[in-house]
Parts: C-alpha cells; sequence; structure tokens
C-alpha cells in the first residue's frame, strides 16, 4: 500500500502534473488542427494524443482528492503548511 501514501509533497505533485497535463493536451490538439500536415492521419494522432492528456488531467485531479479524504490521511494533511 506504499503506492497510495499521500502527503504534502504527492498532493504538490498531483496538482503541478494536472496542470501540465491540461495545457500539454491543448497544445497537442491546436498543433494538430493547425500545424501538423494530414500526412498518414498524423492530425489524428496528434489530436487523439491531445485528447487523452486533456481526459487525463482531471482523473489525476480526482484521484488525487480521492486519496486526501481516505482513513488516515487527514493527520498527514494537517502537517502540512499552506
Amino acid at each position: 500500500m506504499s503506492l497510495l501514501k499521500i502527503g504534502c509533497k504527492t498532493m504538490r505533485e498531483g496538482v503541478i502534473v494536472s496542470t501540465i497535463f491540461f495545457f500539454a493536451g491543448v497544445l497537442m490538439i491546436m498543433t494538430g488542427l493547425k500545424i501538423v500536415p494530414d500526412i498518414f492521419y498524423m492530425q489524428q494522432i496528434v489530436m487523439f494524443a491531445g485528447l487523452l492528456l486533456l481526459l487525463f488531467a482531471p482523473l489525476i485531479l480526482i484521484t488525487t482528492f480521492l486519496l486526501t479524504v481516505l482513513p488516515g490521511a487527514r493527520e498527514k494533511m494537517d502537517k502540512c503548511e499552506h
């Protein structure tokens, strides 16, 4: 169960990774629409990768939130400096 350990550092990392995924997804979708040539379905591949990043961004935030409401996580979160 060491994978489910959450602390102040992992909370920050979850939010940062989610933000990076969101902006990278938007950039990849815009790149797929405007810049990438339509050769060998490259536009669709780039846009699909961007869509996956956009879908994973809220998923990471939701799982980070759900890990904080697990029993025993409150004591660890009370020690955090905000």
